[in-house]
């Protein structure tokens, strides 16, 4: 049965069977892990993990696919199809529902175009995830796994990395997918961290402080949190962390920013 992507999702669906099976290798999914897949598809990465997982919670917007996903997975017993859209699914209230009192794991291939709020959301619940493996456009993952002093690190860099531990598996052509996307995907895992990355006194102000310093990314630190921060705040970060008063949002760290944040 042929069901065409809809562009409306945003589906690009993985038809490359190496890669599939490269990405239920990379994820390392064992006989007794509970996974949650975002957008099924067509169930050619499903099939696979249900050889290998203990059970596998098909999560699927596009109703079209319903018939398909029972028909291919009609041999096995260890999966259930979710019939909802990632950013309306409650897990917390989903996995009172099904008894589940453990973490479960994540995997699957990301609109683009949803890339940002699906991540978010995936944080939200960290409590119940241990991991997430997500297949997203190439950019996008270099920004989550930016470091200080590169173009890519900026204020999502620092959301991602402040709650995960994000880490590029490895990159996938264009035209493993289809309809093919203009540039090419990279996999990724997402480890939930016990404790944030980084003591803050305050995460709102935290974050407020690293939004409005990337705001303007051309800017140097103190022209970019000239509203937001006294003068004289700035000059006693710049000293207690050694940096030059030119300093721009793109050169600090995690650390320093969590430090200016603690200090103001």
């Amino acid at each position: 049965m042929y069901i065409k992507p809809k562009k409306s999702l945003g589906q690009n669906f993985l038809i490359d069977k190496n890669i599939q099976n490269k990405i239920v290798r990379a994820s390392g999914i064992k006989h007794d892990d509970l996974v949650l897949e975002i957008g099924s598809g067509r169930g050619d990465l499903t099939a696979q993990l249900v050889l290998v997982a203990k059970k596998v919670y098909a999560l699927e917007i596009d109703e079209r696919l319903y018939a398909l996903l029972d028909e291919r997975l009609a041999p096995h017993e260890n999966y259930q199809i979710l019939k909802n859209d990632i950013l309306k699914f409650d897990l917390n209230n989903f996995l009172q529902k099904e008894k589940i009192h453990r973490k479960i794991k994540v995997i699957g291939n990301i609109p683009y175009y949803i890339s940002s709020p699906i991540i978010e959301q995936l944080i939200n619940y960290r409590r119940n995830i241990e991991v997430a493996f997500i297949t997203v456009q190439k950019e996008f993952g270099r920004r989550m796994v930016a470091r200080p002093g590169s173009k890519e690190f900026g204020a999502f860099s620092c959301f991602v990395q402040y709650y995960l531990e994000p880490k590029i598996l490895f990159l996938i052509k264009k035209n493993s997918f289809q309809p093919v996307p203009k540039i090419d995907s990279c996999f990724l895992s997402l480890r939930m961290r016990a404790n944030p990355a980084v003591k803050v006194r305050d995460e709102v102000y935290f974050f407020k402080i690293i939004r409005a310093a990337f705001g303007q990314r051309r800017k140097t630190l103190r022209n970019s949190l000239d509203n937001l921060v006294r003068k004289e705040c700035l000059e006693g970060f710049f000293i207690q962390e050694k940096v030059s008063p030119n300093v721009r949002p793109e050169d600090l760290s995690l650390e320093q920013f969590a430090a200016l944040a603690n200090l103001l």
